[in-house]
């Protein structure tokens, strides 16, 4: 038993070793990344929860998971929650879609990514993503000059958020892979404003052994800047101004870098098809304090988990705690919140419908949906008459 568990320890050694030598160049980028964003943050406006609909996550798959992902991702929307798991897509193409809705369907929320193979050691993915609110109404001309209400003057407006995303991985080794992202954010409120962004993401993932995986993912990498402009005729800005409200001025806005740190495993119950696995990520922000379980200045760590039990691959049943907080009561009371969720996949041949329900009887003070998303996996056709 000694000489055991010498060895045990010797590899685990080896294993660790190994990973800080693979990683000692991206560990130092992603530290200077996040210390150079204080200095940058003195000097521009950065709100802490600039471009948040970014953080919400997509796919029924990762939702009912708690937003456990950057291990377990390896289809179409690893351009989002980890590129390096691109390399996960093992057909021609992949597609996946998701649709959701907040605020008892006032808000919408889509999502379309696609993968594709480029060869064993490479694939790109892109993805589109949309939240917005649609029909507001427009009450500033609603009384006119003469103090009178006028219906026919009521107009209505959108106000959406937009991000496209280019992804790229590549295998270094059989180990180890990195993927990278470059995102294009658009936001626009009606006619008033618009806002256009840039930012790089950037992801990786190790294999510690046959069921053990270490990911990470840093997004805003280089700081993602918004470049706000203001629209404003004459008539609204006199609104504007007769209301007490100050006029809102063209500006940049930062969202400042955040390391998500994952490690997740997957173990099969012999020949019989089942399997169990899990996954736990640490978002490390660094706007300053957070309301979060581990809340600091300037880093605050927000935990979340998930675990899923599969059949082969063709029926996942998924569970998941995200969003811990801590809450005040209105007796001062100070309690933990969770907001747990559930999701089940079922695939048919190429075809994957996954479904999440992200607050299990609305325990949390968080959003809370029904999520919905479907994955393709096509071949393609000139790839298939080779096979043949």
């Amino acid at each position: 038993m000694t000489k055991q568990r010498t060895q045990f320890f010797t590899n685990w050694s080896v294993y660790v070793i190994n990973l800080f030598m693979q990683l000692r160049y991206y560990l130092v980028i992603a530290v200077i990344s996040l210390l150079s964003a204080f200095s940058a943050q003195e000097s521009t406006v950065a709100p802490k929860y600039s471009n948040e609909f970014l953080s919400i996550g997509v796919g029924a798959d990762a939702l009912g998971m708690g937003n456990a992902f950057i291990v377990n991702s390896s289809g179409a929307s690893s351009g989002y929650w980890n590129p390096a798991g691109l390399l996960g897509v093992n057909k021609w193409l992949e597609v996946s879609f998701m649709h959701a809705e907040y605020f008892a369907g006032i808000a919408k929320y889509d999502q379309l990514s696609v993968a594709h193979t480029i060869d064993e050691k490479s694939a790109l993915g892109l993805t589109a993503i949309r939240f917005g609110v649609d029909d507001i109404p427009n009450t500033t001309e609603l009384i006119d000059n003469n103090g009178v209400i006028n219906y026919d003057n009521l107009t209505s407006f959108s106000a959406g958020d937009y991000a496209f995303l280019g992804s790229y991985a590549r295998k270094i080794s059989n180990r180890f892979c990195l993927g990278g992202t470059a995102k294009v954010i658009y936001r626009n409120i009606g006619d008033f404003a618009k806002s256009w962004g840039f930012g790089l993401d950037a992801g990786m993932k190790y294999q510690l052994g046959k069921n053990w995986t270490a990911a990470a993912t840093l997004r805003d990498a280089t700081s993602t800047f918004n470049g706000w402009f203001f629209n404003l005729n004459e008539e609204t800005t006199n609104i504007f101004l007769s209301t007490g409200n100050s006029l809102p001025q063209n500006g940049l806005e930062l969202t400042l870098p955040k390391l998500i740190l994952g490690f997740g495993g997957n173990y099969p119950f012999g020949k019989s098809g089942f399997s169990i696995g899990g996954e736990i990520d640490f978002d490390i922000t660094s706007d300053g304090r957070r309301n979060v379980l581990i809340s600091a200045s300037p880093f605050s760590i927000d935990p979340h988990t998930g675990i899923q039990i599969g059949f082969k691959e063709l029926v996942k049943i998924r569970a998941g705690l995200s969003n811990i907080q801590r809450v005040t009561s209105f007796d001062d009371k100070r309690s933990i919140n969770l907001q747990p969720s559930i999701g089940l996949g079922i695939a048919v041949k190429g075809f994957h419908l996954d479904y999440a329900f992200t607050d299990i009887g609305d325990i949390s003070v968080a959003l809370y949906s029904h999520v919905i998303s479907l994955r393709i996996k096509l071949n393609s056709t000139l790839r298939s008459k080779k096979t043949d």
